[in-house]
């Protein structure tokens, strides 16, 4: 007879795991079949020390990690003395990106320039001892009588030409800002600290110029004086010419409340305030008008009100139409630019087939101008 064949256990046709989990092989180890096999593949990831959250490659632990062994071969290619130097000046870059220049503070900013974009600008004349805010309104009309008009209305021209720079000045400064931001944090984030050395006489000037352009901005952002190159006041007796000078001022925006503004069947509840400023007395003028009219009759929905209050009620309307609302305040002698007015739509409510229709409490306002 030929020679025997050996028979082959489980032992010997098992797949072969590598010696690395686990820290050794697992040949000399006896055959297991169905869940003890799991159990003991198991025991040998606990016995590498391995958690299974760290083992996640977008964990927080993971990214620290990984950011400190980045940062411990970047130390090891450079001198201790220069990988402090690269420390130092990173850090003063981190902190300059979280003060000075933070999203936080670009975001005010921002807010800010859309508010003077809404603001009302307005020319006031003072006498040189006075600030803006500290004038007599006894002693203006009286100042203001000294000029001559013509020269005032061209006075007024200035100051709007003037707030129109500035509104588009500030929109540059603040791209320039939210530009350079976006630069320097990229050097930061930069892996190789090589180029960020070799560069940092340039990145000190460009730091520099960010502070310049953040002042600039702070500094542009008041309204200032107005610059006018002719005398305002006619040449009369030189002991009765006042030394007077002209600012350039802003009120903020008036608001409609949309939350209080309501529509009904055949008139309107319409309530409104001045953003960032308590109510005071102040003259309104708010506007109305029919959207799409059809008739002739429709044309008629027009109107002007002046109102002294915070509050009106438009009525008369005709049911399940819409209507557009502006308001402002009333132009006075020393308004020079008004870029933006607060417009509202509503639509009233179709004509209730059943119980009566609400009680009115109320007339229409005089109309300043009546549709032509």
């Amino acid at each position: 007879m030929g020679a025997s064949v050996p028979e082959v256990t489980p032992t010997q046709t098992r797949p072969r795991v590598s010696p690395w989990v686990g820290g050794r092989g697992q040949s000399d180890r006896p055959a297991h079949t169905g869940p003890s096999t799991r159990c003991s593949q198991t025991v040998d990831l606990q016995v590498t020390g391995l958690d299974p959250d760290t083992m996640k490659l977008d964990s927080p632990q993971c990214l620290l990690d990984q950011e400190e062994a980045g940062e411990a071969g970047d130390r090891q290619l450079l001198e201790p003395e220069t990988w402090r130097t690269y420390a130092e000046r990173r850090n003063a870059l981190r902190k300059f990106l979280t003060t000075d220049l933070s999203p936080q503070l670009l975001k005010r900013h921002r807010a800010r320039v859309e508010l003077l974009g809404k603001c009302s600008y307005y020319i006031e004349i003072l006498p040189q001892h006075l600030a803006l805010g500290d004038q007599n309104p006894r002693v203006l009309p009286t100042t203001f009588r000294l000029i001559e008009p013509q020269k005032l209305q061209r006075m007024k021209k200035v100051g709007a030409t003037q707030a129109k720079i500035q509104l588009l000045l500030l929109g540059q400064l603040l791209e320039q800002l939210d530009h350079g931001r976006s630069e320097l944090d990229a050097l930061l984030e930069s892996p190789d600290p090589r180029p960020f050395l070799e560069g940092w006489g340039l990145m000190e000037q460009r730091l520099a110029d960010l502070s310049a352009i953040t002042d600039s901005f702070l500094a542009t952002m008041v309204p200032g004086r107005l610059h006018i190159k002719h005398r305002l006041v006619s040449d009369i007796d030189a002991t009765k010419v006042p030394n007077i000078q002209v600012m350039l001022s802003t009120k903020t925006p008036v608001t409609f409340d949309r939350r209080e503004s309501v529509a009904h069947h055949d008139w309107v509840s319409l309530r409104w305030f001045v953003t960032l400023q308590p109510a005071v007395p102040e003259q309104f003028e708010l506007r109305y008008k029919l959207l799409d009219p059809q008739t002739r009759q429709d044309c008629v929905q027009y109107s002007i009100i002046p109102v002294a209050a915070y509050a009106f009620d438009v009525r008369n309307l005709l049911p399940n139409r819409s209507y557009k609302f502006t308001i402002k305040r009333v132009e006075g002698y020393t308004l020079v630019y008004e870029p933006w007015l607060d417009s509202l739509t509503l639509q009233t409510r179709p004509r209730s087939l059943e119980g009566p229709a609400p009680r009115r409490l109320g007339k229409l306002g005089p109309a300043l101008t009546t549709p032509s």
